[in-house]
Order: C-alpha cells, then structure tokens, then sequence
C-alpha cells in the first residue's frame, strides 16, 4: 500500500486486505508507536464526523505523527477551491489525505490531482475503511472470515456496497435484503461477483429480510436515510418499514451470530431501541477498531510496519 490510493476496496487484493487485518492485530496489541514521526495527514470532510475523525487523529497521534482537520467552511471543496487547486496545494504541505465527501467523483478528482495518498474516508459510493475494520472484527469474533455468511438488511448504500466487494474478495458469503429500488449498484453487484467466482464466496440479493437472516453468522444493518437524503427521510420511512432489525428477525440468525451497525443509529428505525446493547452487539468494538486498522493503512501507506506480524494469515 506504500504511496497508493485508497479509494475503493477494488484497490486492493486479497493479501492486501489479509495484511492489513493482520497488522492490526499487532497494532492493538502493541499500542503506541513512532513510525511515522514527521508525517502530516489532512482531513479533508464535507461531512460531520465523531468516528471517522477522531479514529484518524488518534491512529496518526499513536503513530508519532500529525493530522489537520479541515471544514467544509474553511476549504469550500470545489465551490471556493476548485478541487484540482486542493489536491496540488495539500500535496505540497502533507504526506496524504483522507477526504469525506458527498460525491464520490469529488474523491476520484482529489486522488487524481494529489501527489501523495488519498484515503477514501467516506463518500456516497463506498466507506472502504468503515469496511475493513468491520472484517477485522468479525476476524475477532469468529476467528475466520472464508465460509461465513454476512447478511446485510436494509439500503444498498456506501457501506453495503464496501461490505459486499469485501466479503466477496476474502471468500465470505454476502445477502442482502433492500425494497425494490434500494438495491446495490449493479456495477459493484458485478465486480463482487468476479471475486465471488474466485473465492467461492456466495452473493444472495433479495427483498426479503428473513431469507437473508437466516441462518447467517454475522446481522449488519445501517441508517435508511444518510447524510445528504434528509428530504427523502420520510418516504424512505415507509418503504423502510418492513426491514427493521428486531428480536425476531436476529433470533433466525446462527445462535452465535454477532450484530454490528456503522453509527450512528436511528433507533426505532433501523433497529429496536435497546437491541444495540444486546449481548449479541458488537458496535462498540466495531467502533474502536477503526482505529487500529486506519493505524495499520497509514503505517503500510506512510512508513512501512516494523513491529512482528502474528495476525491473520
């Protein structure tokens, strides 16, 4: 990953993605480090952040290295800097960028006028990092990520669509249940079809909530409505409505399964008030493991590890 792009789990391949899992591992364990003393990061973001950014600014922190946050007022990405003149005067200061965006075009434009790494830490195609941590605690969890099964619940959105090529690459089966009209792009539904063919991993559209529950190991679900859809909130309120995760839909899951959501939560929405604190939730976790993968990204991007690897292979 040294000096590339991060802008779509189709940059990486399965070694890399079992590399970073695997380092960190190590990173958890092994807590602070000096390996990129003298490295800068900007955070570029459109959007409001509490994980994402204080999950970046602490894995730079315990790295021995430094972040600038940068607002939406104080860049004005593409209205007051044009995107083009942000990526070539960011490069000159920093060592690489993670960029928040609304448009996923936005990043793209970013990562091709850098000269130096751009982080996709969200845009409204993917959320590669939110992702990879997920993998990395599911990895946890059970100990494996080939041959489990991922049913995710709810709208084919930027992390559905990240979760979807990640499990297909690493060999995990993936189901997902949207109303019709909120299915993931057929785009990302065909290149995770590709790794599909290569790791044998199973890829289950449907409408239908139960069929894609059962039986499964691991029940993800996410907002009906993100950031930028707040006009729709009411229509995808109702056509929503149906795909709740609750009680009885989590108890047609493996007895063993586990429950995870991004945050933040819309209870009463998504998923039943108190159902986040079930003994089967992992969220907490999910949440404190954005930091130790992003620590190993940027490590792997900015300095290259030097501490044992004795994570996932």
């Amino acid at each position: 990953m040294k000096g590339k792009d991060l802008l779509s789990i189709s940059d990486l391949g399965i070694e890399d993605v079992r590399l970073l899992i695997s380092d960190a591992v190590d990173m958890k364990a092994a807590g602070w480090l000096s390996l990129l003393e003298g490295k800068m990061l900007a955070l570029v973001f459109e959007k409001p952040s509490l994980r994402t950014r204080v999950s970046f600014e602490m894995a730079m922190r315990q790295l021995g290295g430094h972040t600038i946050y940068l607002s939406p007022a104080e860049v004005g990405l593409g209205e007051r800097e044009s995107v083009s003149d942000v990526g070539r005067v960011l490069s000159r200061y920093v060592d690489a960028i993670a960029a928040r965006t609304f448009s996923h075009q936005t990043l793209q434009a970013l990562a091709s006028y850098s000269g130096v790494p751009v982080i996709n830490a969200l845009s409204d195609l993917e959320h590669p990092c939110q992702a990879l941590a997920d993998l990395f605690t599911i990895y946890e969890k059970k100990g494996e990520l080939g041959g489990l099964t991922l049913a995710f619940i709810g709208d084919g959105n930027n992390v559905a669509h990240s979760l979807l090529l990640a499990a297909s690459l690493m060999g995990m089966n993936f189901r997902i249940a949207s109303p019709a009209g909120y299915a993931v792009q057929d785009g990302i539904l065909h290149l995770a079809k590709g790794y599909a063919a290569d790791s044998g991993a199973e890829i289950f559209c449907t409408e239908e909530p139960r069929q894609a529950v059962s039986g499964a190991d691991v029940v993800y679900t996410d907002v009906w409505t993100s950031m930028g859809q707040e006009k729709e909130a009411d229509q995808r309120r109702q056509v929503f409505a149906g795909y709740q995760v609750n009680g009885e839909l989590l108890s047609l899951a493996r007895e063993d399964a586990i429950l995870m959501h991004p945050l933040p939560a819309h209870y009463g929405e998504e998923v039943t008030e108190n159902i986040l604190d079930s003994p089967k939730s992992v969220v907490l976790d999910q949440a404190e493991n954005r930091l130790y993968l992003q620590k190993a990204l940027l490590a792997g991007m900015l300095g290259g590890l030097e501490i044992p690897l004795a994570g996932y292979r």
